[in-house]
């Protein structure tokens, strides 16, 4: 209901904004309380955030702390957006927003601007934008309380009914995540990660703390955000520039400035679930074959070497790192499309892969995956990133670009064939006893340069390893007749319970013929 005075109070702000430069498009907001405008521009966010590092961190404030308690995961389940008054409902944007509520795990508030012709104002929140119960918690907010994320629904004249289905969304710290051309949501990114899995320091979570959606004009595909980044740490200005191609495309530009040293500062974070594949598997953990968003972590290094380093479930976490000059590019994929190997009916065979692509020069650094033990799936527990080589320090300003691809395979696929399996079990010939301390390891590759043999030739493996010997090595074409699949079995021999770092590729003569096989085997688990 509009009141007489909310109504003139609609009027005067109507003809105040339209005189500041905003369409009647973009007024044309059902139901949405607007602030008053304000210059912006990117460079002036960016100011910004240098201006903010230069001074102490001041944590968000959340709104009636104890109201939030009482809206657990059951309360703010019940709690919907009404799509009506989505920003851009009726244009002229073709992807309306829609926005999240405040909870107890969603407590630090959110501010939302529109952004026309070089102003911007805030969606102030207000509870009658959401669908809750009468007893709701959520009811005793205040006004202006703010929001905790948003997504992005699909096109208001496009094939899936958009009030239904959304393609990218923003929600936590500084996490968001959107679907490839599978339709299925899976890992997330993060504008920044901070000190993960150091020794003897907590891991820090940047917020974003104020978004800005660009008006767009009409029928545009892409859809334009920008964000401050704040934490204790750290203080940033992003832009995101997202395309809805068949996958999700994302050009980002970073400036980053350093309130405090940090020991470990990652660039393009991405952030994933790996529970257990056909790889390895405990005894009736779970009913299911696999339990994976991703299954692991490819890259393409700066001299050109395609790597492919299938994901570990570890008995402690233990980080990786690849070290790398101007690589280009990295990122968690799901190889594994097949249904069958799941067998459950959230759809891990339709989970997007995401590729970073990094643009312009990155200089020397390394790709770190961290890997986090854990029993269920409800746990992202794989972490990857670029950490530069040297020290990051307080006062220092750091720019990136780069292109984030969420879609169901790489963008730049490798003309080489590639790793579709990994498999280990007991080392040693069958119906013998088994040797202790022995594993046996089954390694496949598919692809294009390995249909290409001369009837009679047999690829060669090359094979090399942190410790240990090898023994039992042999090369055969997979018995499936599918042409170009062949598998590499060898057993290792090893002492202790350090980890082992094992490489192997295939080649005929001088000819390499496959991506390059990393793998971690941690003997006593």
């Amino acid at each position: 209901m509009i009141n007489r005075r909310r109504f003139l109070q609609t009027a005067t702000a109507t003809a105040a904004l339209a005189a500041q430069g905003f369409s009647g498009a973009a007024l044309a907001q059902q139901g949405l309380k607007m602030g008053i405008p304000s210059p912006f521009s990117f460079d002036d966010l960016k100011k910004r955030a240098q201006d903010m590092a230069r001074s102490p961190y001041a944590a968000p404030q959340s709104p009636s702390p104890e109201v939030l308690a009482q809206i657990d995961y059951d309360a703010h389940g019940k709690i919907r957006f009404k799509t009506d008054l989505a920003l851009w409902a009726n244009g002229p944007s073709e992807f309306p927003v829609t926005f999240f509520h405040l909870g107890r795990f969603f407590q630090k508030p959110v501010r939302m601007h529109v952004v026309e012709n070089g102003q911007e104002r805030e969606i102030i929140y207000d509870s009658d934008y959401f669908d809750m119960p009468a007893d709701s918690p959520a009811r005793k907010l205040p006004d202006n309380s703010g929001f905790a994320g948003f997504r992005f629904q699909e096109a208001r004249n496009g094939k899936l009914d958009w009030r239904k289905n959304d393609w990218v969304a923003f929600l936590g710290a500084s996490y968001f995540r959107a679907i490839g051309e599978l339709y299925q949501y899976g890992l997330s990114a993060r504008g920044l990660a901070v000190d993960v899995a150091v020794f003897g320091k907590n891991e820090e979570f940047p917020d974003f703390t104020h978004v800005y959606f660009e008006t767009p004009k009409p029928g545009s595909d892409t859809v334009t955000i920008y964000a401050l980044l704040d934490g204790p740490s750290v203080a940033g200005a992003y832009r995101f520039v997202m395309q809805r191609a068949e996958a999700v495309i994302m050009d980002i530009d970073a400036a980053v400035f350093m309130r405090q040293d940090v020991s470990r500062l990652g660039l393009a974070p991405l952030t994933s679930m790996y529970w257990y594949s056909e790889k390895s598997k405990t005894t009736a953990i779970d009913w299911r074959p696999e339990i994976h968003d991703s299954d692991g972590l490819a890259m393409w290094t700066g001299t050109g070497e395609r790597i492919w380093r299938p994901l570990n479930n570890p008995p402690r976490i233990i980080t990786s790192a690849f070290a790398d000059e101007n690589p280009k590019g990295f990122g968690l994929l799901q190889r594994d499309r097949n249904f069958d190997h799941y067998l459950d009916g959230v759809y891990y065979d339709r989970r997007p892969s995401l590729w970073i692509e990094p643009q312009g020069t990155w200089g020397r650094g390394s790709i770190q995956l961290v890997e986090i033990p854990t029993d269920d799936e409800i746990h992202d527990n794989i972490v990857t990133m670029w950490v530069p080589a040297d020290p990051v320090r307080a006062g220092q300003a750091i720019e990136l670009r780069y292109r984030m691809y969420w879609s169901a395979e790489e963008p730049y696929p490798t003309p080489l064939a590639r790793v579709v399996a990994t498999r280990f079990g007991n080392g040693g010939q069958a119906g013998t006893i088994r040797p202790k301390g022995v594993r046996k390891f089954m390694v496949e590759f598919l692809g294009e340069p390995l249909t290409r043999l001369p009837s009679g030739v047999i690829p060669r493996p090359v094979l090399t390893a942190s410790r240990g010997e090898f023994s039992n090595i042999l090369t055969e074409a997979v018995p499936d007749n599918v042409p170009g699949h062949w598998r590499t079995q060898f057993d290792l021999t090893v002492t202790g319970t350090e980890p082992v770092e094992m490489r192997c590729y295939l080649r005929n003569e001088s000819e390499i013929l496959s991506e390059t096989w990393l793998y971690q085997y941690h003997p006593a688990f």
